[in-house]
């Protein structure tokens, strides 16, 4: 089953992704925070990666560049965020996102999207 990493702070949101991935048929794991989803990363592999960008300790950015910087298999990243503005999502593709969506991530573009990424059907 392909394991896909939620990381955000807000377990509302970690609960909605989960539903729309398990749903999907997906198995979903979770982090609060960059730190932890480090942690994860190091520990197992992950097909993709939901990363929000506000969150304590290591915010989106500053996990993606570190996980970028380690020697595991590299998986892609989709940053959901509050944040619009052209300024964020640029600094995302540059600490290492393969996609930028802003939240609320609603259920069908969001899973044609993990699809598109994970290379399966859409």
């Amino acid at each position: 089953m392909t394991a896909i990493l939620i990381v955000d702070d807000a377990a509302t949101v970690r609960l909605y992704h989960r539903l729309i991935l398990e749903g999907a048929g997906y198995q979903a794991d979770e982090a609060v925070n960059g730190v932890e989803a480090l942690e994860k990363a190091l520990r197992a592999t992950y097909a993709l990666y939901l990363v929000d960008l506000n969150m304590p300790q290591l915010d989106g950015y500053g996990f993606l560049r570190a996980l970028r910087g380690l020697d595991i298999v590299q998986a892609p990243a989709i940053m959901v965020t509050t944040e619009a503005q052209e300024h964020d999502r640029r600094q995302a593709y540059i600490a290492g996102a393969n996609l930028y969506l802003v939240k609320p991530a609603h259920p069908t573009p969001l899973l044609e999207q993990v699809r598109l990424l994970l290379g399966e059907e859409a």
